[in-house]
């Protein structure tokens, strides 16, 4: 009597296993690489993560060759995707200064603007920053992306702003360390006062501080982006300068990833954003409340000094 046999996934040839592994998006590759050992070496395989960061991120592609070949991009990818969590990057300016964190002296920026929901990027840009000047350090934290126009497919309607994705991921060459400094999708679209330009706003909270970027699309023509720039707020509403923001983002790079599924970490850094803001809001009220009272003792002081010399000068 012929025993029956039983074929399973690794019964087929490694070839064919790993094109149709090339194929999964980060989340299942990282699953199936759990399964079997045998698929665990087929997806640790460099060049089907290559392949994957460069689908996920096509700016990659315009960056220093030896930026993919240098580090690993199963890490690069590990680092890159996931939120980082909130509390990871504390910063205390006080402590600033002798704080011993090795700062990223280079960062580079890949940044991809998607229509919702789409596969291909309607615009790409690679900024490379020097980090390790007198200047950059002292001040306030900001990187601008040149923009031009985007590639909207024949034919196909012009994307509104509120609908455009944006990832935004800083890389540190030096240490082939990533992180993710963008919602992806808006937490606020504003009109610029006097222009009239939409005002596209990508924010995560990191450490009790907001990195925000903000994508500027033209009034007349909100397909065309005029502007894409990164900048770090203070929870006092303070720009936060060049070394306390690679304090940050080292610190980021460096501490744990938030996992769970995108649509839930989306919406959990919009509430976060959205809890930033009223906090800051509440912090200014408070602020401007304690200078009337201030205002108010100094004028109370000054009108007893005043009556006090009439006073004394009418007893005389």
């Amino acid at each position: 009597m012929e025993m029956a046999t039983t074929t399973t996934v690794e019964d087929l040839p490694a070839d064919v296993l790993a094109c149709a592994l090339r194929r999964l998006d980060g989340r299942s590759l990282a699953a199936a690489s759990c399964a079997t050992t045998g698929l665990r070496a087929l997806a640790a395989d460099p060049g089907t993560w290559r392949a994957l960061c460069l689908a996920r991120w096509p700016s990659l592609a315009a960056a220093d060759p030896g930026l993919l070949s240098s580090a690993s991009p199963q890490r690069l990818f590990a680092d890159a995707f996931p939120f980082p969590h909130p509390c990871a990057a504390p910063i205390d300016h006080a402590a600033a200064p002798t704080s011993p964190v090795l700062l990223p002296s280079d960062l580079v920026s890949a940044v991809d603007v998607y229509h919702r929901g789409g596969a291909t990027p309607l615009l790409s840009r690679v900024v490379e920053t020097s980090a390790s000047s007198s200047w950059f350090l002292a001040s306030p934290f900001r990187v601008d992306c040149t923009a031009g126009p985007p590639a909207t497919a024949a034919g196909a309607a012009a994307p509104a702003p509120a609908d455009l994705e944006l990832s935004w991921i800083l890389i540190d060459p030096a240490t082939a360390r990533a992180v993710n400094v963008s919602s992806r999708r808006p937490v606020a679209v504003d009109r610029h006062w006097y222009t009239g330009d939409a005002l596209v706003r990508y924010a995560l909270v990191l450490g009790g501080c907001k990195f925000e970027a903000t994508v500027t699309c033209a009034a007349e023509d909100p397909a065309r982006v005029r502007e894409i720039s990164l900048t770090v707020e203070d929870a006092d509403g303070a720009a936060v300068s060049g070394e306390g923001s690679l304090r940050l983002i080292a610190a980021a790079m460096a501490g744990p990833r938030l996992g769970g599924e995108e649509g839930q970490l989306v919406e959990t850094a919009r509430r976060r954003y959205q809890d930033f803001v009223r906090s800051k809001r509440g912090r200014k009220e408070s602020k401007a409340r304690k200078e009337v009272l201030v205002d108010l003792c100094c004028s109370a002081v000054s009108a007893v000094a005043v009556l006090s010399f009439i006073a004394t000068v009418a007893l005389r």
